[in-house]
C-alpha cells in the first residue's frame, strides 16, 4: 500500500504543467498500458478490484484543485465525489476481435480528454476478442506521474495468484472538501512567511555563490560557463528532422512487437552494448529502412531518450525524467557499429552538467498562456520519442484473469512517434504509436520495424530468435 504521506500534496511546475496541458488538444501527452489477459474477469469482480487499488493507492483517488489565483500551488486533494464506476469502464470490439482492433480503439480513447475535475485514470475493460480473451486499457493523466511512476502504480492493482484469499479492503481515504478559493485564501494567509522563507533561500544562494566566487573566482566563472554551454547543448536538437517525417496531423496508430526479453539481452551483449542499446540501434535500423525504402535516406534524425532520474523513495510520486537528444545514427548500416555510435552518445548526454535543464525551465513554461502552450507543442522539434520502461517479473493476475502481455502506448504532441519497450516477465513489447501525417505507408513501416528488431536479433546467434508481430492472432 501507497501511503499518502509520504507523496507530495503540491503539484510541482512540471506536474502543473503537464495538468494545463491535458486541456487543449493539440499540448495533450497521452500515456496508456494495453493489456492483453487471458480471460474475461467477471464485472463486479473487476470493479471491485480497482475500488481496492484507489484505497491502496491514495493518488487514485485525490483530484487537482487549482487555486483561483496563483498565490499557492496547486494540490492534490482527496475527491469527496470519488465514483468507482466513472473511472472503471466495459468496451466491446468490432469484429475480427484480434489485438488489431484493441490498439484501433487504444489510439481512439488516448486522444479525447480527461476530465481533469476528476482523479485522472481511467480502466476499460475491453471485450469481444474472437479468443475468448479480454484487455485492460489503463489510462493515466501525465500530471499524476510519468511512466515508470505509472507502472510502479499499476503494480499496486494486479494480484499474486488467480484467487488470492479474501481480504477486507483497506479504509476509503478521508475526503478533502477544498475549494479553488479556499485554496487561494490559504495561499494569502501563507504569503508573509512564504515571502520571508523566499527571501531567505535566495540570500543565503547568493551569500553561497559569493562565497565560492572569493574563494576561487577562476574555477567560479568556468563552472559557470560550462554549465551554460551544457545547458545549450542539452537543449538543442543535435540534427535536422527528418524530410520524410515532417509532417503532422490529428490521427495516430499503433504498431507492436512481441520479443523475448533473454533473446535481446543476449543480442545486446554479443553487440558490446546493454538492453536500452540494443533496443535504440534496431529502432534506427528500422527507420533508416523505412527511409531507404522510400527512396530518401538519411544519415541521422533527432530523437529524445527519457532518463528516469527518481530514487528509491519517490517510484509513483510525480514527474522525474529529463530526456537525452540523439542523433540517431538511422544511416549506419552494421548494427554492432550502430549500436557502438548510440551508446557513446547516451554516455556523452548522460554526463552533461545542465542534463536536469528541464526541470528549471519547467517552472516558466507551466505558467504561460494556453495559446503559447500550443503554439510549443506545435512540433518539429524531434522526430521520436523512444523510453524504455522495465516492469514486472513472474505472473500477475488481474480480477482473476492472468496478464499475458502488457504494452506501453504514449503520444507526445508534434512528436512522429512515440516507441516504447516494455519489459516483463520474459517476454517484451515494442510499441510504437506514430502521426499517420508523418508515416504514410503503413504496411512497409510495419514490415520495416519488424526487420530492424530481427537485424539486432540475430546477433544472439542460434538458433536465431525472431520479433513477431502483434496485428492478429494473439
Amino acid at each position: 500500500m501507497v501511503d499518502a504521506a509520504e507523496m507530495p500534496s503540491e503539484l510541482g511546475p512540471a506536474d502543473y504543467l503537464m495538468h494545463r496541458r491535458e486541456a487543449h488538444s493539440h499540448a495533450r501527452l497521452g500515456s496508456m498500458g494495453v493489456v492483453f489477459l487471458d480471460a474475461v474477469p467477471d464485472w463486479n469482480r473487476f470493479r471491485a478490484h480497482f475500488e481496492g487499488a484507489s484505497r491502496r493507492v491514495p493518488r487514485l483517488r485525490q483530484k487537482v484543485v487549482v487555486p483561483t489565483l496563483p498565490t499557492t500551488a496547486p494540490r492534490w486533494v482527496v475527491d469527496p465525489d470519488f465514483d468507482v464506476n466513472f473511472h472503471v469502464r466495459r468496451m466491446r470490439v468490432p469484429e475480427p476481435g484480434t489485438p488489431r482492433e484493441v490498439f484501433d480503439l487504444a489510439d481512439e480513447l488516448l486522444r479525447s480528454p480527461m476530465d481533469t475535475s476528476r482523479p485522472l485514470w481511467i480502466a476499460t475493460l475491453v471485450e469481444g476478442l474472437a479468443d475468448g480473451t479480454s484487455a485492460l486499457l489503463f489510462r493515466i493523466g501525465h500530471a499524476l506521474t510519468d511512466g515508470i511512476g505509472a507502472l510502479e502504480m499499476f503494480a499496486q492493482v494486479p494480484t499474486l495468484e488467480r484467487d488470492p484469499p479474501g481480504e477486507s479492503p483497506p479504509p476509503a481515504p478521508i475526503p478533502q472538501n477544498l475549494s479553488p478559493d479556499d485554496l487561494m485564501w490559504e495561499g494569502i494567509r501563507r504569503q508573509p512567511r512564504a515571502l520571508v522563507e523566499g527571501v531567505r533561500r535566495a540570500l543565503w544562494g547568493a551569500l553561497r555563490a559569493v562565497g565560492r566566487l572569493m574563494r576561487n573566482p577562476v574555477s567560479a566563472l568556468v563552472g559557470g560557463v560550462g554549465y551554460a554551454r551544457s545547458a545549450v547543448r542539452v537543449m538543442s536538437r543535435p540534427v535536422e528532422p527528418s524530410p520524410l517525417l515532417r509532417q503532422r496531423g490529428s490521427v495516430r496508430r499503433s504498431e507492436a512487437l512481441d520479443i523475448g526479453l533473454s533473446a535481446l539481452h543476449s543480442a545486446a551483449k554479443a553487440g558490446g552494448g546493454s538492453l536500452n542499446d540494443a533496443y535504440l540501434a534496431a529502432l534506427c535500423g528500422a527507420l533508416g529502412r523505412y527511409h531507404r525504402a522510400l527512396g530518401a535516406p538519411i544519415d541521422a534524425l533527432p530523437m529524445a531518450v527519457p532518463v528516469n532520474v527518481r530514487g528509491e523513495a519517490d517510484l509513483t510520486a510525480a514527474n522525474q525524467v529529463s530526456s537525452v537528444m540523439l542523433a540517431a545514427p538511422v544511416g549506419e548500416d552494421d548494427p554492432v557499429t550502430r549500436m557502438g555510435k548510440i551508446r557513446a552518445q547516451m554516455t556523452q548526454r548522460r554526463n552533461e552538467p545542465a542534463r536536469d535543464v528541464s526541470h528549471s525551465i519547467a517552472r516558466l513554461v507551466s505558467v504561460l498562456p494556453a495559446a503559447l502552450l500550443t503554439a510549443m507543442s506545435s512540433g518539429g522539434f524531434v522526430d521520436v520519442v523512444a523510453s524504455n520502461v522495465p516492469s514486472y517479473r513472474g505472473d500477475i493476475y488481474l480480477a482473476g484473469a492472468k496478464v499475458l502481455r502488457q504494452h506501453g502506448l504514449a503520444s507526445v504532441p508534434g512528436v512522429g512517434m512515440v516507441v516504447v519497450l516494455l519489459s516483463a516477465g520474459d517476454r517484451c513489447t515494442v510499441t510504437v504509436n506514430y502521426d499517420r501525417a508523418a508515416i504514410r505507408e503503413q504496411e512497409l513501416f510495419a514490415r520495416c520495424l519488424r526487420e530492424g528488431f530481427d537485424e539486432i536479433l540475430k546477433l544472439a546467434g542460434e538458433p536465431v530468435p525472431r520479433a513477431f508481430a502483434v496485428d492478429g492472432e494473439q
